[in-house]
């Protein structure tokens, strides 16, 4: 079967107004997942241009990215690496904080998730404002990775969020 194109997935992507606050447009991906030829289009579009012997793991943020890079990562034949919320990891983590636009968060990761010169793909659901996958990258840096490449399903490109990710492969197949 053919995949879906890029128009295809964006129209099937839900705006709900003013979630999780007043003035937010939510992009809510539920429905994209729902549909197995839409998901299955996600991750083929994700993994363009990654050869499967380019990267070793697939690091996903919590928690949407869980679903993407996973399945990705699955695709490839390759392992899953999930970074999580402060508190949300059974061994021993490294940190880092990071920026909200109304305070700060943490994101860890387990210190032997990672083996020093390992190829990783990052992958999330959505670049907002750039915050947790800075955070992210910073992480399996701190682990010795090399960062092959970060995509996004969703970029919201109003909030620069790509100028805090350095100088890496970034593509996003939706820009808002």
């Amino acid at each position: 079967m053919k995949r879906a194109s890029i128009p295809d997935l964006e129209q099937a992507i839900r705006t709900v107004p003013d979630f999780p606050k007043s003035g937010i447009q939510f992009k809510d991906i539920t429905p994209v997942l729902a549909d197995g030829h839409l998901f299955s289009s996600v991750i083929d579009h994700l993994l363009d241009g990654i050869q499967p012997d380019s990267i070793d793991l697939i690091v996903g943020i919590d928690a949407r990215g869980f679903i993407l890079g996973a399945a990705a990562a699955g695709r490839l034949g390759v392992g899953f690496i999930p970074i999580r919320k402060k508190g949300k990891l059974p061994w021993t983590t490294i940190e880092q904080n990071y920026d909200l636009e109304y305070g700060t968060n943490t994101m860890a990761i387990h210190t032997d998730a990672i083996q020093s010169g390992q190829r990783v793909l990052l992958i999330d659901d959505l670049l907002a404002t750039g915050g947790t996958a800075a955070a992210a990258l910073a992480l399996v840096r701190q682990l010795g990775a090399t960062v092959v490449g970060v995509r996004f399903l969703i970029e919201l490109t109003f909030l620069e969020g790509r100028k805090h990710l350095g100088a890496h492969d970034i593509r996003s197949l939706i820009s808002y």
